[in-house]
């Protein structure tokens, strides 16, 4: 049996976003940093189904969650220019 390994640039995949490094350092460039009391899945920046998914993923331990976590912990992290 094989397990699929996943990626960030395949999570943004599956979330219908744009994909690149670029896009995707832009999107927690954007959004950080992301409040202590706000859980990842009810970020203001998700759609229902984005959301959904994120939910999902974390509540059923599922293949995708160990990089939800690490989008969770990149989107908390101080916001710092270069």
């Amino acid at each position: 049996m094989e397990v699929e390994s996943h990626s960030l640039d395949k999570l943004f995949k599956q979330l219908g976003l744009d994909n690149t490094e670029q896009a995707i350092q832009g999107f927690i460039k954007k959004n950080t940093p992301l409040s202590s009391k706000v859980k990842l899945h009810e970020a203001n920046f998700w759609s229902a189904s984005q959301s959904s998914f994120l939910k999902q993923s974390k509540d059923d331990d599922a293949d995708w969650a160990e990089i939800v976590d690490q989008l969770d912990a990149m989107l908390r992290k101080p916001n710092v220019e270069s």
